[in-house]
């Protein structure tokens, strides 16, 4: 069976819902590869006093242990919002090819609203990047979080 970018992207929303019962920021995020699910990934920022603790990073990092590698070749990172400055560094040295997002990040996104690092001509590798799948659902998550984090 074919699964489509909106099937794995709702199960990077999955992730989402999982941070925010945490009490963290809403950002989930998986790789795929052979159609199946092979990194898993969701903010832990405040839970483990990180600043790294991103869930692109954390998808990374268990997709190279399930792949037994550093380069994560035929494999698509979904994420629920525009990855970061180090997140998207991480995806450009990881080699992953396809880099599918949600939400836009007007604020600090590194892909396409502030910096076009996945797929800058100058680096060595780029990656195709698909952005607004199931935008709304995302954005809206995020903007429920922050509504309710300012009200406490």
């Amino acid at each position: 069976m074919q699964f489509d970018d909106n099937y794995w992207m709702r199960r990077a929303l999955e992730l989402a819902t999982l941070a925010r019962n945490e009490g963290e920021i809403p950002i989930g995020a998986i790789i795929v590869h052979n159609e199946r699910i092979i990194g898993r990934g969701w903010n832990r920022v405040e839970q483990l006093r990180q600043p790294a603790a991103h869930a692109e990073m954390f998808a990374i990092g268990e997709a190279a242990a399930t792949l037994g590698g550093r380069r994560l070749l035929e494999c698509t990172l979904y994420s629920t919002l525009e990855p970061c400055v180090m997140c998207t560094g991480a995806i450009v040295l990881a080699r992953i090819p396809r880099l599918v997002y949600a939400a836009a990040d007007l604020k600090a996104g590194a892909c396409r609203s502030l910096y076009e690092i996945a797929d800058d001509p100058r680096l060595n590798h780029r990656c195709s990047i698909r952005s607004g799948i199931l935008a709304d659902e995302s954005a809206t998550m995020l903007k429920d979080f922050f509504r309710r984090l300012r009200s406490v």
